[in-house]
């Protein structure tokens, strides 16, 4: 893990987009539950999710895909929808169960993904099914900031479909992480 403290692979633009997304965090929750401007809150979830998708292409298209980026963008990621869950607990009943299966899903991939750095000594990207629940949780959340007001059968629905995608991307991971501590490969 020596690699993730190299001075080249934390001072990237990646990263700092990566950081700014985790600042975005408090103002995200103070507009929607204390100011509750739902359209502000909205426009800054939307500009997370825009930073998180400059992220990746700029760590990309530029050669600045580091070890520690592989583990900010998560982490960042997870805080934010985190957040985003949290705020529309106190609208949406059903909102504390996705975040209690939220959470579930996250300590466990956590943990997988952890016992696969310790074992192989590598970190991996994330994959399509992650990306896919990240999207779905972020239009979800943002559609019930932007109409608080929705009958609770639709939200419900769009809270289900949420679930749904995140028991996918649980399955798929540690279907992932599997294969790779059954690899013969370091």
């Amino acid at each position: 893990m020596h690699k993730l403290f190299k001075k080249n692979q934390i001072l990237t633009i990646p990263n700092l987009l990566s950081l700014i997304r985790l600042l975005m965090i408090p103002v995200i929750i103070w507009l929607y539950c204390e100011k509750e401007d739902y359209l502000a809150a909205a426009i800054m979830t939307v500009l997370s999710g825009l930073t998180d998708i400059a992220d990746g292409i700029i760590a990309r298209k530029f050669h600045l895909v580091s070890d520690l980026g592989k583990i900010l963008d998560p982490i960042a990621d997870k805080l934010t929808q985190a957040a985003l869950i949290f705020c529309l607990i106190s609208k949406f009943e059903w909102m504390l169960w996705l975040f209690i299966f939220f959470a579930v899903k996250e300590i466990t991939m956590g943990i997988s993904g952890m016992i696969v750095i310790k074992k192989k000594d590598v970190v991996n990207s994330s994959q399509w099914f992650g990306k896919l629940a990240t999207v779905v949780l972020y239009a979800v959340m943002i559609l019930l900031f932007l109409f608080p007001g929705i009958s609770t059968a639709w939200a419900n629905v769009m809270i289900l479909l949420c679930a749904a995608v995140l028991l996918l991307s649980m399955v798929k991971y540690l279907t992932f992480h599997c294969k790779l501590l059954r690899s013969k490969e370091k």
